[in-house]
Protein backbone atom coordinates (compact mmCIF):
# COMPACT_ATOMS: atom_id res chain seq x y z
CA UNK A 1 0.00 0.00 0.00
CA UNK A 2 1.37 3.41 -0.96
CA UNK A 3 1.76 6.27 1.52
CA UNK A 4 -1.11 8.12 -0.17
CA UNK A 5 -3.38 5.08 0.22
CA UNK A 6 -2.37 4.72 3.85
CA UNK A 7 -3.23 8.37 4.48
CA UNK A 8 -6.63 7.87 2.84
CA UNK A 9 -7.32 4.83 5.01
CA UNK A 10 -6.40 6.76 8.15
CA UNK A 11 -8.66 9.62 7.04
CA UNK A 12 -11.59 7.28 6.49
CA UNK A 13 -11.14 5.72 9.90
CA UNK A 14 -10.77 9.00 11.77
CA UNK A 15 -13.68 10.41 13.80
CA UNK A 16 -15.61 13.27 12.26
CA UNK A 17 -14.60 16.71 13.48
CA UNK A 18 -15.89 20.14 12.53
CA UNK A 19 -13.58 22.53 10.76
CA UNK A 20 -11.46 24.64 13.16
CA UNK A 21 -13.05 27.77 14.62
CA UNK A 22 -12.94 30.88 12.48
CA UNK A 23 -12.92 34.50 13.52
CA UNK A 24 -16.52 35.78 13.31
CA UNK A 25 -17.04 37.61 10.04
CA UNK A 26 -13.77 36.27 8.59
CA UNK A 27 -14.51 33.83 5.76
CA UNK A 28 -12.48 30.68 5.32
CA UNK A 29 -10.57 30.48 2.03
CA UNK A 30 -12.63 28.70 -0.63
CA UNK A 31 -11.85 25.11 -1.47
CA UNK A 32 -11.30 23.94 -5.05
CA UNK A 33 -14.39 23.08 -7.06
CA UNK A 34 -14.88 19.37 -7.74
CA UNK A 35 -12.22 18.31 -5.25
CA UNK A 36 -12.16 14.56 -4.54
CA UNK A 37 -11.89 14.06 -0.79
CA UNK A 38 -11.84 11.33 1.86
CA UNK A 39 -14.21 11.42 4.82
CA UNK A 40 -14.86 9.54 8.06
CA UNK A 41 -17.14 6.51 7.91
CA UNK A 42 -19.72 8.23 10.10
CA UNK A 43 -20.77 11.74 11.10
CA UNK A 44 -22.81 10.51 14.08
CA UNK A 45 -20.66 12.56 16.45
CA UNK A 46 -22.13 15.69 14.82
CA UNK A 47 -25.63 14.87 16.06
CA UNK A 48 -27.01 17.52 18.40
CA UNK A 49 -29.05 14.89 20.24
CA UNK A 50 -29.10 11.08 20.02
CA UNK A 51 -31.38 9.53 17.44
CA UNK A 52 -34.59 7.96 18.82
CA UNK A 53 -34.09 4.64 20.56
CA UNK A 54 -36.31 1.65 21.29
CA UNK A 55 -38.31 3.44 24.01
CA UNK A 56 -39.07 6.39 21.74
CA UNK A 57 -40.21 4.11 18.93
CA UNK A 58 -42.40 2.18 21.38
CA UNK A 59 -44.01 5.41 22.56
CA UNK A 60 -44.53 6.52 18.98
CA UNK A 61 -46.22 3.21 18.19
CA UNK A 62 -48.57 3.74 21.15
CA UNK A 63 -49.50 7.38 20.72
CA UNK A 64 -47.73 9.03 17.81
CA UNK A 65 -49.86 10.49 15.04
CA UNK A 66 -48.01 10.92 11.78
CA UNK A 67 -50.81 12.60 9.81
CA UNK A 68 -53.29 15.38 10.65
CA UNK A 69 -56.82 14.53 11.68
CA UNK A 70 -59.56 14.86 9.05
CA UNK A 71 -60.22 18.36 10.42
CA UNK A 72 -56.56 19.21 10.02
CA UNK A 73 -56.64 18.13 6.38
CA UNK A 74 -59.79 19.95 5.38
CA UNK A 75 -57.92 23.18 4.56
CA UNK A 76 -55.72 21.65 1.86
CA UNK A 77 -57.72 23.56 -0.76
CA UNK A 78 -56.79 26.80 1.04
CA UNK A 79 -53.03 26.30 0.93
CA UNK A 80 -51.51 29.33 -0.83
CA UNK A 81 -50.60 28.44 -4.41
CA UNK A 82 -50.06 31.32 -6.82
CA UNK A 83 -47.59 30.41 -9.56
CA UNK A 84 -46.32 33.25 -11.67
CA UNK A 85 -43.48 34.04 -14.05
CA UNK A 86 -39.99 34.22 -12.64
CA UNK A 87 -39.00 37.84 -12.03
CA UNK A 88 -36.24 39.47 -14.00
CA UNK A 89 -33.01 39.38 -12.02
CA UNK A 90 -29.78 41.10 -12.96
CA UNK A 91 -26.30 40.54 -11.58
CA UNK A 92 -26.96 42.90 -8.65
CA UNK A 93 -30.39 41.53 -7.76
CA UNK A 94 -31.36 38.91 -5.19
CA UNK A 95 -34.60 37.17 -6.16
CA UNK A 96 -36.23 34.05 -4.74
CA UNK A 97 -39.13 31.93 -5.96
CA UNK A 98 -40.65 29.20 -3.78
CA UNK A 99 -41.29 26.03 -5.78
CA UNK A 100 -42.60 24.22 -2.67
CA UNK A 101 -41.21 22.40 0.39
CA UNK A 102 -37.47 23.28 0.55
CA UNK A 103 -37.12 23.90 -3.19
CA UNK A 104 -36.27 27.47 -4.17
CA UNK A 105 -35.11 29.17 -7.31
CA UNK A 106 -32.52 31.62 -6.01
CA UNK A 107 -31.12 34.29 -8.34
CA UNK A 108 -27.99 35.85 -6.89
CA UNK A 109 -24.93 37.46 -8.44
CA UNK A 110 -26.21 36.63 -11.90
CA UNK A 111 -26.48 32.89 -11.08
CA UNK A 112 -29.63 30.76 -10.89
CA UNK A 113 -29.35 28.27 -8.02
CA UNK A 114 -31.79 25.53 -7.03
CA UNK A 115 -32.03 24.45 -3.39
CA UNK A 116 -33.00 20.84 -2.55
CA UNK A 117 -34.90 20.50 -5.86
CA UNK A 118 -37.91 18.17 -5.64
CA UNK A 119 -40.13 18.37 -8.71
CA UNK A 120 -41.55 14.85 -8.24
CA UNK A 121 -45.20 14.40 -7.42
CA UNK A 122 -44.42 11.68 -4.88
CA UNK A 123 -41.37 10.74 -2.87
CA UNK A 124 -40.54 7.44 -1.21
CA UNK A 125 -42.54 6.75 1.95
CA UNK A 126 -44.64 9.90 1.74
CA UNK A 127 -48.11 10.61 0.32
CA UNK A 128 -48.20 12.57 -2.92
CA UNK A 129 -47.72 16.32 -2.67
CA UNK A 130 -50.87 18.23 -1.81
CA UNK A 131 -49.92 21.28 -3.87
CA UNK A 132 -48.35 21.28 -7.34
CA UNK A 133 -44.82 22.46 -7.94
CA UNK A 134 -44.84 26.26 -8.05
CA UNK A 135 -42.54 26.55 -11.08
CA UNK A 136 -42.95 24.29 -14.13
CA UNK A 137 -39.62 22.65 -14.97
CA UNK A 138 -39.78 23.91 -18.55
CA UNK A 139 -40.06 27.50 -17.28
CA UNK A 140 -36.73 27.38 -15.44
CA UNK A 141 -33.78 29.25 -16.90
CA UNK A 142 -30.44 27.52 -17.23
CA UNK A 143 -29.47 26.24 -13.80
CA UNK A 144 -26.00 27.39 -12.79
CA UNK A 145 -25.75 25.41 -9.56
CA UNK A 146 -27.65 23.20 -7.11
CA UNK A 147 -27.21 23.06 -3.33
CA UNK A 148 -28.28 20.03 -1.30
CA UNK A 149 -28.78 20.18 2.46
CA UNK A 150 -28.84 16.44 3.22
CA UNK A 151 -29.83 13.10 1.75
CA UNK A 152 -33.40 12.55 2.99
CA UNK A 153 -35.74 11.75 0.12
CA UNK A 154 -37.78 14.94 0.43
CA UNK A 155 -34.59 16.98 -0.06
CA UNK A 156 -32.47 14.81 -2.36
CA UNK A 157 -34.72 13.64 -5.19
CA UNK A 158 -32.96 11.50 -7.79
CA UNK A 159 -35.70 11.79 -10.47
CA UNK A 160 -35.46 15.59 -10.31
CA UNK A 161 -31.67 15.65 -10.47
CA UNK A 162 -31.80 13.37 -13.52
CA UNK A 163 -33.49 16.21 -15.40
CA UNK A 164 -30.34 18.33 -15.10
CA UNK A 165 -27.34 18.29 -17.42
CA UNK A 166 -24.66 16.13 -15.86
CA UNK A 167 -22.17 19.00 -15.89
CA UNK A 168 -24.39 21.11 -13.59
CA UNK A 169 -22.30 22.14 -10.56
CA UNK A 170 -23.61 20.46 -7.40
CA UNK A 171 -22.70 21.64 -3.89
CA UNK A 172 -23.34 18.89 -1.35
CA UNK A 173 -22.51 17.90 2.25
CA UNK A 174 -19.43 15.88 3.07
CA UNK A 175 -19.85 12.25 2.12
CA UNK A 176 -22.49 12.78 -0.56
CA UNK A 177 -20.37 13.38 -3.67
CA UNK A 178 -19.98 9.67 -4.40
CA UNK A 179 -23.77 9.28 -4.65
CA UNK A 180 -23.88 12.15 -7.15
CA UNK A 181 -20.92 10.98 -9.20
CA UNK A 182 -22.41 7.50 -9.52
CA UNK A 183 -25.32 9.20 -11.29
CA UNK A 184 -23.04 10.83 -13.81
CA UNK A 185 -22.55 14.30 -12.32
CA UNK A 186 -19.05 15.54 -13.10
CA UNK A 187 -18.85 18.82 -11.15
CA UNK A 188 -19.58 17.90 -7.54
CA UNK A 189 -18.13 19.87 -4.62
CA UNK A 190 -18.63 18.42 -1.14
CA UNK A 191 -17.92 20.49 1.93
CA UNK A 192 -17.61 20.14 5.67
CA UNK A 193 -19.23 22.59 8.08
CA UNK A 194 -17.72 26.08 7.87
CA UNK A 195 -16.09 25.36 4.52
CA UNK A 196 -16.84 27.22 1.30
CA UNK A 197 -16.33 27.25 -2.45
CA UNK A 198 -16.93 29.91 -5.08
CA UNK A 199 -18.59 29.84 -8.49
CA UNK A 200 -19.05 32.80 -10.82
CA UNK A 201 -18.49 35.36 -8.11
CA UNK A 202 -20.91 33.73 -5.65
CA UNK A 203 -19.61 32.13 -2.48
CA UNK A 204 -21.24 28.92 -1.19
CA UNK A 205 -20.67 28.42 2.55
CA UNK A 206 -21.81 25.15 4.15
CA UNK A 207 -23.00 25.69 7.73
CA UNK A 208 -24.23 23.39 10.53
CA UNK A 209 -27.80 22.26 11.20
CA UNK A 210 -29.55 20.28 13.93
CA UNK A 211 -30.52 17.25 11.88
CA UNK A 212 -29.24 13.86 10.62
CA UNK A 213 -28.96 11.81 7.44
CA UNK A 214 -30.23 8.45 6.22
CA UNK A 215 -31.28 7.08 2.86
CA UNK A 216 -31.17 3.30 3.35
CA UNK A 217 -31.03 0.74 6.15
CA UNK A 218 -27.25 0.85 6.34
CA UNK A 219 -26.19 4.48 5.80
CA UNK A 220 -27.34 6.35 8.93
CA UNK A 221 -25.20 9.48 9.33
CA UNK A 222 -22.76 8.35 6.64
CA UNK A 223 -23.04 11.79 5.04
CA UNK A 224 -23.29 15.19 6.67
CA UNK A 225 -26.24 17.60 6.86
CA UNK A 226 -26.42 21.38 7.01
CA UNK A 227 -27.48 24.66 5.42
CA UNK A 228 -25.96 27.08 2.95
CA UNK A 229 -25.10 30.77 2.95
CA UNK A 230 -24.89 32.17 -0.58
CA UNK A 231 -23.12 35.51 -0.92
CA UNK A 232 -22.62 37.73 -3.94
CA UNK A 233 -18.90 38.51 -3.73
CA UNK A 234 -18.67 40.79 -6.76
CA UNK A 235 -21.82 42.89 -6.59
CA UNK A 236 -23.52 44.57 -3.63
CA UNK A 237 -22.68 41.70 -1.28
CA UNK A 238 -26.21 40.40 -0.78
CA UNK A 239 -26.55 37.08 1.01
CA UNK A 240 -29.22 34.45 1.56
CA UNK A 241 -29.21 31.67 4.14
CA UNK A 242 -30.92 28.40 3.20
CA UNK A 243 -31.42 26.35 6.36
CA UNK A 244 -32.37 23.08 4.69
CA UNK A 245 -33.92 20.92 7.40
CA UNK A 246 -33.13 21.67 11.04
CA UNK A 247 -34.24 21.82 14.61
CA UNK A 248 -33.67 24.86 16.80
CA UNK A 249 -30.47 25.34 18.75
CA UNK A 250 -27.17 27.10 19.24
CA UNK A 251 -25.96 26.94 15.64
CA UNK A 252 -28.08 29.88 14.51
CA UNK A 253 -26.23 32.41 16.65
CA UNK A 254 -22.91 30.96 15.50
CA UNK A 255 -23.94 31.19 11.84
CA UNK A 256 -25.05 34.79 12.34
CA UNK A 257 -21.76 35.65 14.04
CA UNK A 258 -19.69 34.18 11.21
CA UNK A 259 -21.94 35.59 8.49
CA UNK A 260 -23.13 38.99 9.70
CA UNK A 261 -25.64 40.92 7.64
CA UNK A 262 -27.69 38.08 6.13
CA UNK A 263 -30.33 39.71 3.91
CA UNK A 264 -32.78 36.80 3.78
CA UNK A 265 -33.18 33.58 5.77
CA UNK A 266 -35.12 30.70 4.19
CA UNK A 267 -36.30 28.83 7.30
CA UNK A 268 -38.44 25.70 7.81
CA UNK A 269 -41.68 26.07 9.77
CA UNK A 270 -43.52 22.75 9.22
CA UNK A 271 -43.39 19.02 10.07
CA UNK A 272 -43.17 19.64 13.82
CA UNK A 273 -46.01 17.68 15.48
CA UNK A 274 -45.84 15.61 17.71
CA UNK A 275 -43.31 17.87 19.34
CA UNK A 276 -41.74 15.26 21.61
CA UNK A 277 -40.84 13.25 18.52
CA UNK A 278 -39.76 15.99 16.08
CA UNK A 279 -38.43 18.92 18.12
CA UNK A 280 -34.79 17.86 17.78
CA UNK A 281 -34.87 17.93 13.98
CA UNK A 282 -37.64 20.35 12.88
CA UNK A 283 -38.25 23.89 14.07
CA UNK A 284 -41.81 24.91 14.79
CA UNK A 285 -42.96 28.36 13.60
CA UNK A 286 -42.04 30.16 16.82
CA UNK A 287 -38.58 28.61 16.85
CA UNK A 288 -38.08 29.58 13.22
CA UNK A 289 -38.78 33.21 14.07
CA UNK A 290 -36.35 33.00 16.98
CA UNK A 291 -33.78 31.44 14.65
CA UNK A 292 -34.17 34.44 12.34
CA UNK A 293 -33.52 36.71 15.32
CA UNK A 294 -30.47 34.68 16.32
CA UNK A 295 -29.10 34.87 12.80
CA UNK A 296 -29.52 38.62 12.69
CA UNK A 297 -31.21 38.19 9.32
CA UNK A 298 -33.06 41.19 7.91
CA UNK A 299 -35.88 39.10 6.41
CA UNK A 300 -37.36 35.63 6.69
CA UNK A 301 -39.11 33.47 4.11
CA UNK A 302 -40.90 30.39 5.55
CA UNK A 303 -40.62 27.01 3.81
CA UNK A 304 -40.95 23.26 4.46
CA UNK A 305 -44.72 23.33 4.83
CA UNK A 306 -47.80 23.16 2.61
CA UNK A 307 -46.32 20.67 0.13
CA UNK A 308 -45.95 17.18 1.62
CA UNK A 309 -47.96 16.04 4.65
CA UNK A 310 -45.12 14.79 6.84
CA UNK A 311 -46.52 15.16 10.36
CA UNK A 312 -49.64 15.72 12.44
CA UNK A 313 -50.17 19.49 12.61
CA UNK A 314 -53.13 20.93 10.65
CA UNK A 315 -51.95 21.87 7.18
CA UNK A 316 -52.54 25.63 7.53
CA UNK A 317 -51.33 25.94 11.12
CA UNK A 318 -47.64 26.66 10.30
CA UNK A 319 -48.60 29.80 8.37
CA UNK A 320 -50.96 31.21 11.00
CA UNK A 321 -48.47 30.51 13.79
CA UNK A 322 -45.47 32.02 12.02
CA UNK A 323 -47.41 35.21 11.29
CA UNK A 324 -48.45 35.48 14.93
CA UNK A 325 -44.90 34.79 16.15
CA UNK A 326 -43.49 37.40 13.79
CA UNK A 327 -45.90 40.01 15.10
CA UNK A 328 -45.17 38.98 18.68
CA UNK A 329 -41.45 39.46 18.02
CA UNK A 330 -42.17 43.04 16.94
CA UNK A 331 -40.71 42.59 13.47
CA UNK A 332 -42.03 44.75 10.60
CA UNK A 333 -44.61 42.86 8.57
CA UNK A 334 -42.84 43.57 5.27
CA UNK A 335 -39.79 41.67 6.48
CA UNK A 336 -41.76 38.40 6.60
CA UNK A 337 -41.79 37.03 3.06
CA UNK A 338 -44.56 34.46 3.57
CA UNK A 339 -44.82 33.58 -0.09
CA UNK A 340 -47.40 31.33 -1.67
CA UNK A 341 -46.04 28.33 -3.52
CA UNK A 342 -44.96 29.72 -6.89
CA UNK A 343 -44.56 33.21 -5.44
CA UNK A 344 -41.48 35.39 -5.86
CA UNK A 345 -39.86 38.34 -4.15
CA UNK A 346 -37.03 40.56 -5.34
CA UNK A 347 -34.53 42.47 -3.21
CA UNK A 348 -32.85 45.29 -5.06
CA UNK A 349 -29.44 46.52 -3.84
Amino acid sequence: MTETQQQAERSLAAPAAPAPPAVPGTPAPPRPLGEVRSWPRSFADRLTTPLPGVKAFARFAREGAIRPSPEGLRDIALLPYEPGPLPAAGTSTLAVTWAGHASWVVRIGGLTVLTDPVWSRKILGTPARVTPVGVPWEDLPRIDAVVISHNHYDHLDAPTLKRLPRDTPLFVPAGLARWCRRRGFTRVTELDWWEAAELGGVRFDFVPAHHWSKRSLTDTCRSLWGGWVLTDRQGPGQSVYFAGDTGYGHWFKEIGARHPGIDLALLPIGAYDPRWWLSDVHTDPEEAVQACQDLGAARMAPMHWGTFVLSAEPVLEPLTRVRAAWQQAGRPREQLWDLPIGGSRVLEP
